[in-house]
């Protein structure tokens, strides 16, 4: 059995600044973008490399769940498939998700916020 890894530290000083972002989402496609840059944020922290930086590598995806992708071709595999397989970083990934989608389907449900916020 293998050891298992917790990246509750990480998740715990990227989550404050995650949930202000969200909440101050003005439109579905902030959501998506403030998602991503956090993801990104914490897999560069995990691992402490750039390898995330890459900006389409990580992306909400609102219809389904576990609603977010992640590019198998900028993961070092043998790195990440142990992080991924001994660790809570899916469960950390998947709460951000679901947190930015309730927020995605809210901004959804009224777009005449967005568009005033356009228009102004």
């Amino acid at each position: 059995m293998e050891k298992q890894v917790s990246v509750a530290k990480h998740e715990k000083s990227i989550l404050p600044g995650f949930r202000n972002k969200i909440n101050q989402a003005e439109s579905t496609e902030d959501v998506k973008k403030f998602f991503t840059y956090t993801i990104r944020e914490l897999l560069v922290r995990i691992f402490e490399d750039d390898t995330y930086q890459d900006y389409d590598a990580i992306e909400l995806s609102p219809n389904a769940a576990p609603y977010y992708k992640i590019r198998k071709d900028v993961t070092p595999p043998d790195e990440f498939s142990a992080l991924w397989n001994n660790s809570d970083v899916q469960r950390v990934i998947a709460d951000l998700a679901e947190t930015a989608i309730h927020r995605y389907r809210h901004l959804e449900k009224k777009p005449e916020k967005t568009t005033t916020k356009i228009r102004n």
